[in-house]
């Protein structure tokens, strides 16, 4: 009965619908098909590999970690959209939900994640780095303040990112800018 269980996560995993892997110290340690054919590579590629390979900076790697492990410390599980890179180069929105097998001691020593790939209804539009960081925290509804802290910047300083944005795109309000970075109707 084991065996048969095995066999059957084993498929689950190899065969699921959406990018699946198991991370170590934000090390690739195993992924299935999905998510390599979601960032352009073969699995193998990406076996004890930096997850800083699929982040369209080292700087945006860097950072969402300090994003991350408090949520997977206080609740075991997070879960954002963000920006990511594939191994052309080409940028894509995808949707991440993660969970730590080490919660109480080092919740990304050892952790399982998620990848759904949003491009088809939400395509990348031209924004800088920060850009792409203010934009990633809106969407989580964060304030200024709040993203001001996650940054290391000053709220007003995210207060002007968000009113160039909001210029750049067209839009009155969050809700609106949001939309339009998705494509959605308003």
């Amino acid at each position: 009965m084991s065996s048969t269980r095995d066999e059957l996560n084993l498929a689950a995993f190899h065969h699921a619908p959406i990018g699946m892997v198991m991370t170590a110290n934000r090390m690739i340690k195993t992924c299935n098909p999905a998510f390599a054919a979601m960032f352009g590579y073969a699995s193998e590629e990406l076996f004890d590999k930096s997850f800083a390979i699929l982040y369209p900076t080292i700087e945006e790697f860097v950072r969402i970690r300090n994003v991350g492990v408090e949520p997977l410390k206080r609740f075991n599980r997070y879960s954002d959209e963000r920006i990511m890179a594939r191994k052309d180069g080409s940028l894509f929105w995808c949707r991440v939900r993660g969970h730590s097998l080490t919660p109480d001691d080092d919740p990304l020593r050892k952790a399982v994640w998620s990848f759904a790939d949003l491009s088809d209804y939400r395509p990348v539009g031209q924004l800088t780095t920060r850009e792409r960081q203010i934009v990633m925290h809106l969407g989580e509804g964060r304030t200024s303040k709040e993203i001001a802290r996650m940054l290391s910047i000053s709220p007003r300083t995210v207060e002007a990112y968000r009113a160039r944005l909001l210029k750049k795109y067209g839009a009155g309000n969050v809700a609106e800018l949001l939309s339009h970075l998705s494509t959605m109707p308003q």
